[in-house]
């Protein structure tokens, strides 16, 4: 089931992306080739009028083919008018920008459901989610330790900690193992040991383990959206996207300032271990995760980075400045480095995921043998 869960998010986020891409190639009258979901091997293909829809082995992916998208590609006279290469400026970005929006388009299907269903939609605060203690529980590892309330674990075992999630996971994989803490109270930095205390837990297949707690827990700060009545939850829904996506990029700049854990970012990985999570827990959670790595994926490709969409829009805005596109050669090498950036990031984040997921994963698995 966790690939079933995996298929349809991957599936939801990559039509509606190729979708607008379509849609809006369409609307310029520019001549679409093929329309795929997923890459690799086709599985199903049909032509229907000039376009070949197709469904492709690999469902990492998709994409949607105009004619004369590739600034090689050699075309005659006829087809240069319905060619993507050869509209203007102005309809071209309309084409690339249309993707990223779908996908905010999907989130905010999605949050006008819940917001007509009466459901709340949950932006949590950013601070909030920060490594800062609220409560000690009576006679815990970390009262005995020295931990107060308002204290903030900046340090574990001589390792940063950025987040609370980063510091509950260190905390869980550690019951019985002393733990050399460095705490921020006030102004001051203190130095403290706690140990985990081992207790039974139930993991995602429910099977029962052992985890490490301390005994600190603190209230999510989120801010509810809801609306009225379902004539108010399209402005609710519009309301909620926006700040996700203001949340979103406030964790991009946090993450290249330092301030967030670049081992928080993750993979495909951890999106399907978090879509199967999600739907483990019902249709309310599985939707909103949706909704989420939709805008995630939306901010994610309006990045002036070559090769992705808003790459693309950085490009066609420097040939509306200077009157011509940039030289092909150079918009080839610029394609190759903004290539050779995309995989060093997929391959930072499959890093990140095996070492969060798949390591813990064989070891436990050692462990039970």
């Amino acid at each position: 089931m966790t690939l079933l869960w995996a298929v349809i998010l991957f599936g939801l986020l990559i039509f509606f992306h190729e979708l607008g891409h379509f849609i809006f190639a369409k609307l310029m009258g520019v001549k679409v080739l093929k329309f795929s979901l997923g890459f690799g091997p086709t599985i199903i293909g049909k032509k229907i009028g000039e376009t070949e829809y197709v469904i492709s082995a690999i469902p990492l992916g998709g994409y949607v083919k105009p004619l004369g998208e590739d600034i090689e590609e050699e075309l005659s006279e006829e087809d240069k008018p319905r060619a993507f290469n050869y509209q203007p400026v102005w309809k071209r970005v309309a084409i690339v920008v249309a993707g990223p929006v779908f996908n905010f388009v999907l989130a905010l299907i999605i949050f006008i459901s819940f917001l007509g269903l009466k459901l709340p939609v949950a932006i949590p605060k950013l601070d909030s989610l920060q490594a800062k203690i609220e409560n000690v529980m009576e006679d815990s590892p970390a009262m005995k330790a020295g931990i107060l309330p308002d204290d903030t674990i900046v340090e574990i075992n001589g390792s940063d900690v950025q987040d609370w999630n980063e510091m509950a996971e260190i905390f869980s994989a550690s019951p019985g193992k002393e733990l050399k803490l460095t705490i921020r109270r006030g102004d001051d930095l203190i130095n403290l040991a706690v140990v985990p205390e081992a207790v039974k837990a139930t993991d995602g297949d429910g099977k029962e383990i052992t985890v490490g707690k301390i005994g600190i827990s603190k209230k999510l700060d989120v801010h509810l959206i809801e609306a009225d009545n379902i004539f108010e939850a399209p402005f609710k829904g519009l309301q909620a996207v926006w700040e996700w996506s203001v949340l979103t990029l406030e964790v991009v700049v946090k993450l290249f300032s330092g301030s967030v854990s670049a081992k928080q970012v993750g993979g495909p990985i951890l999106i399907v271990d978090a879509a199967a999570k999600a739907a483990s827990v019902g249709a309310f959670a599985y939707f909103n995760f949706i909704a989420i790595i939709s805008i995630n994926l939306a901010i994610l490709n309006l990045f002036p980075v070559p090769v992705l969409d808003g790459g693309h829009v950085m490009f066609m805005c420097i040939e509306a400045l200077r009157g011509r596109p940039l030289s092909e050669r150079f918009q080839i090498w610029a394609n190759k480095v903004g290539m050779a950036l995309l995989f060093m990031l997929i391959a930072f984040v499959f890093y990140n995921d095996i070492v969060r997921i798949i390591v813990p994963w064989v070891q436990k698995s050692l462990l039970n043998n």
